[in-house]
């Protein structure tokens, strides 16, 4: 037996030397029990010579070490790297399938690579080990169906390009083309691998003031890596500093490669490269946005380069936007995590009013396969990580359905169509997320749908319910269930057990295709599930989400209202954690009174200090939510007395907050200019330099004489 295996080993080594002159990679799907699958991984480990093999999974086998095992949950420490081979372990007891960690190293594999996934022989009769981080409470994993499994294993099984191998069965082995692909001949620029990559490169090294260049590229392409020359290449010419962000700091370790390689007089420093008094710098995203607003890092010459930017939210690319006058944003159109789809559709719009000279540069052929890979392909199938949203008819009448993700499983073009537009609508999705859509317990699906194409979708995912001794652990710290994000979050920092046991409703995420956006199909769909929900007896219909104006007012304007904001901001988005609710109950509406209250009564004091940063344009849209105050004959007088004489309006705060809250009551908007000034003045306690800075002013005079005018403006 041991010797059939390793002779099965020796071919399928000898189907990837074949796939290497193709500049190709391969996957085999090696299916058995757990040990005899081990067995075979190993003959397969031992027999190819390889150079970066990997085996993932929490430990090593019997005859490995831990330097040849990489955990699942470190797969992205890989990203920038190379491997030749990769083993996933998806067999062992206790071990099952981590699409973000199989989708992060799938794009480490280089031409002539094999990627070995190892699974059970009825893999997808029942939820496999890594189905415990899907299971909230109270669910076990066992009680969870396993769709996903089981469209995994029908498209590994339909596939052509798949070398299947049933331990103990001889493997099938695709056939490949009779004729081999030409070698590539070596591209002139010696630190670039293609032409793209090259005039990447060259545009960024040239770039000139307050022309945007924006790199879009599917994985594998070398964006990051040009990032990388380019920044070698300007810290030579003798460029002072370069900035660069990422949503997490392993995004850009291949720029950070490249530039050790290339400059070996430099020194990388953790996060920073240093050349002499040169450097490379990176700053997670809410740091710099910090920076930016104080003008800590900005000015005349600065350069930040984005990587990855359709992970991060619009709002604040456009803070960077006009930071910085030099800058470049670089992103994925199709990867394991964002969507550059979502951010043409988010952000270019912006771009081309505000920098009308932007410069656009998409990397279309890779740098470690050829660009007729079949993996490529199937890993994009496998994920859905190149779904894209169906096209809607224009005008469009839709109809609004509930989705069965039992349904979706059965239809793969309905599937890719809806998973497409979740994925363009928002920042950050990941193939887990696939996972969550069709096995997740307590997820409920959405949709309008015009000429069988969904336009919209909303996902909803059901939280609380809980026994009274449970919300009282979980409120006092001492149990923290799997899941319940939300009124976890609200038993937690406003001390409500009630959030845990009424019944609530989570809206995940909401998406409406871009053509049709601003045409009230958002409301339409939310408006549906509010009816859905009502009937099921749910109390509180919830959100939450990155605290923008745009949204608070969206949000508001369905009669949803803030219960709970973040105190720090996401590191990476840069932005505060909005939690809002509607109730849809008389038990939700006296839980939503309770809460409110509690959050209108702190505000001022987090305003004040914890909050004192927060955008005076949200903290004005926060306090508009509050009780209405009118301005009585007192405030009046003070109020005209800061306006139209000489009275100094620090000695009138009371009645300026008064009057902030009347104008708020008037319908005022919160993004008000007076409004939003006396907002920052008066509540954030902010001073007379960052009041300056925001005016356009110059000394404490003129911030005052701006103060009184804003008072004028809004006593009307």
């Amino acid at each position: 037996m041991e010797q059939r295996v390793d002779k099965i080993a020796v071919q399928i080594v000898q189907q990837a030397a074949e796939l290497a002159q193709r500049r190709w990679r391969g996957l085999v799907w090696l299916t058995g029990e757990a040990g005899a699958c081990r067995h075979a991984a190993l003959a397969l480990w031992q027999a190819g010579g390889w150079q970066l093999p990997v085996w993932v999974a929490p430990e090593p086998p019997q005859g490995l070490t831990k330097a040849d095992c990489l955990p699942p949950g470190r797969a992205r420490t890989r990203l920038g790297g190379e491997h030749d081979l990769l083993i996933v372990d998806a067999v062992s007891p206790g071990v099952g399938f981590d699409p973000d960690a199989f989708g992060a190293l799938a794009g480490t594999l280089r031409a002539g690579g094999l990627l070995v996934l190892m699974t059970p022989p009825d893999w997808g009769e029942r939820p496999d080990a890594d189905y415990a981080r899907l299971a909230e409470h109270p669910f076990r994993p066992e009680q969870l169906t396993a769709r996903y499994l089981v469209r995994l294993a029908g498209l590994l099984g339909a596939a052509s390009e798949v070398i299947r191998w049933p331990v103990g069965d001889e493997p099938l082995l695709p056939l490949l083309p009779a004729k081999a692909r030409s070698p590539v001949p070596p591209f002139a620029d010696a630190d670039c691998l293609t032409a793209d990559q090259a005039e990447a490169v060259a545009r960024l090294v040239r770039q000139r003031r307050r022309r945007p260049l924006v790199i879009t590229a599917d994985r594998g392409r070398g964006k990051s890596a040009a990032l990388g020359i380019a920044c070698a290449r300007l810290l030579a010419a003798g460029e002072a500093e370069i900035l660069v962000t990422a949503p997490r700091p392993a995004a850009v370790e291949s720029l950070f490669q490249r530039l050790v390689a290339l400059c070996p007089a430099g020194q990388r420093q953790g996060l920073a490269f240093v050349l002499g008094e040169r450097r490379v710098r990176f700053v997670a995203p809410d740091e710099l946005t910090r920076l930016a607003r104080e003008d800590a890092v900005a000015g005349a010459g600065a350069r930040l380069l984005v990587d990855e930017a359709a992970a991060i939210p619009a709002a604040l690319l456009g803070e960077w936007l006009t930071a910085f006058p030099r800058i470049a944003f670089a992103t994925t159109v199709h990867g394991y995590e964002g969507s550059g789809r979502g951010f043409a559709v988010r952000f270019l719009e912006r771009l081309a009013r505000e920098a009308p000279q932007w410069q656009g540069l998409h990397l279309g052929e890779p740098i470690r396969w050829a660009a007729d890979d079949p993996l490529e392909g199937l890993v994009n199938r496998l994920l859905l990580l190149d779904a894209e949203p169906a096209l809607a008819p224009s005008p469009v009448s839709p109809v609004w359905q509930r989705v069965l993700p039992a349904e979706l499983v059965e239809d793969e073009v309905r599937l890719r169509a809806l998973f497409g537009l979740l994925v363009q609508a928002h920042y950050r999705t990941t193939p887990a997320d696939l996972r969550r859509l069709l096995d997740g317990p307590g997820v409920g699906i959405g949709a309008l749908v015009a000429d069988k194409a969904p336009v919209g979708v909303v996902l909803t995912g059901d939280e609380g319910g809980f026994d009274l001794e449970l919300a009282e652990r979980v409120a006092r710290g001492e149990r923290r269930p799997r899941g319940h994000l939300m009124a976890q979050s609200l038993a937690a920092h406003a001390g409500c057990r009630e959030a845990l046991t009424a019944r609530l409703r989570r809206v995940v995420r909401i998406a409406v295709v871009s053509p049709h956006r601003r045409s009230g199909l958002g409301r339409t769909l939310i408006e549906a599930e509010v009816a859905r929900a009502r009937h099921e007896g749910i109390d509180l219909l919830g959100a939450s989400f990155g605290a923008e104006p745009g949204l608070i007012a969206f949000w508001r304007s369905l009669g949803f209202v803030t219960l709970r904001l973040g105190l720090t901001r996401e590191t990476a988005t840069g932005e505060h954690a909005l939690m809002v609710a509607r109730p849809l109950t008389q038990h939700g509406a006296a839980l939503i009174a309770e809460l409110t209250a509690r959050f209108q009564r702190a505000l001022p004091g987090l305003l004040a200090f914890e909050l004192r940063e927060l955008e005076p344009e949200i903290a004005a849209a926060l306090l508009a939510e509050g009780e209405s105050l009118t301005l009585d004959a007192g405030d009046r007088r003070d109020v005209e007395d800061v306006a139209f004489a000489k009275r100094e309006p620090a000695l009138a705060r009371p009645a300026l907050h008064a009057l902030v809250r009347d104008a708020l009551a008037r319908g005022v908007p919160a993004g008000n200019g007076p409004l939003c000034l006396l907002v920052a003045w008066g509540f954030q306690g902010r001073n007379n330099e960052w009041l300056a800075a925001r005016l356009g002013v110059s000394g404490r005079r003129e911030v005052t004489a701006r103060l009184r005018h804003a008072t004028a403006m809004l006593l009307g």
